[in-house]
């Protein structure tokens, strides 16, 4: 049996079928990120990866504003990679962004696979007047180009929705967060409904590959693809196509 997901004082935790869903639970504050958030956060994806029946994760935030980003002391850094959770999770995570996302609160949405972003998000990276970084100086440049997350990282200025559409910051924007929550949730639902093997395996395809030479990372998509190819769900799926029904896929 799968035990029930922990309760934590910074985001909440749900399930709904094959959906996991991550809210940061302290709107009045701006939603932050500080040392206990980082540590929730942490234990909420290790349960969530632990769950073979969870094949995709939302994650968004409760009020107007996504995240003003970190809150308290220096942040304690040397021991751990904030947000890396999120990236090496074997579900796919799509972020609502809705209002503000600056600083530690741009880089948590950034570790995420997609982001919608509502019409009025308002996206910044003001660390080098706060001092310090939460992985946005190797992340940002890896979505927009150097020159782009240069003029971010280095002015601090604040980017609209529809600039960080065309920058490839974010992947659709809405009208409203309403919306931006709409539109993440159709996608969530599209993506649980694809085989869960091949949507973990070409998120690993991706993330790795981007690290790797190109000759090395065309190798590594072929033994990704020549495992599927044993699978019962592989399986399942042609004879679905054959049959002309929907595909019944067990994860296997």
């Amino acid at each position: 049996m799968i035990p029930p997901m922990p309760r934590f004082a910074t985001l909440r935790l749900s399930t709904h079928g094959s959906l996991a869903v991550v809210h940061l639970a302290r709107p009045e504050r701006g939603n932050p990120v500080d040392a206990r958030f980082l540590d929730e956060l942490d234990e909420a994806a290790a349960a969530i990866a632990d769950d073979t029946a969870l094949h995709v994760v939302h994650l968004s935030a409760e009020g107007g504003v996504f995240s003003r980003g970190w809150s308290g002391d220096a942040p304690p850094l040397r021991d751990r990679l904030p947000f890396r959770c999120l990236e090496l999770l074997p579900q796919p995570v799509v972020a609502t962004i809705d209002g503000d996302a600056l600083g530690a609160g741009l880089e948590l949405a950034l570790a995420c696979d997609i982001r919608i972003a509502g019409a009025e998000a308002r996206l910044a990276m003001p660390e080098v007047a706060a001092g310090g970084w939460f992985g946005g100086t190797q992340r940002l440049p890896r979505l927009v180009g150097r020159a782009r997350a240069a003029e971010m990282l280095l002015l601090g200025e604040t980017v609209d929705a529809k600039t960080a559409l065309a920058w490839g910051l974010v992947n659709h924007v809405a009208a409203d967060g309403d919306a931006a929550r709409d539109e993440a949730e159709r996608l969530c639902s599209a993506i649980a409904g694809r085989g869960p093997l091949a949507v973990r395996y070409a998120k690993e395809a991706v993330s790795r590959g981007l690290d790797m030479p190109l000759d090395q990372a065309l190798r590594y998509e072929t033994d990704l693809t020549v495992i599927l190819q044993t699978t019962a769900d592989r399986a399942e799926g042609v004879q679905a196509f054959l049959d002309k029904r929907p595909p019944r896929f067990g994860g296997r």
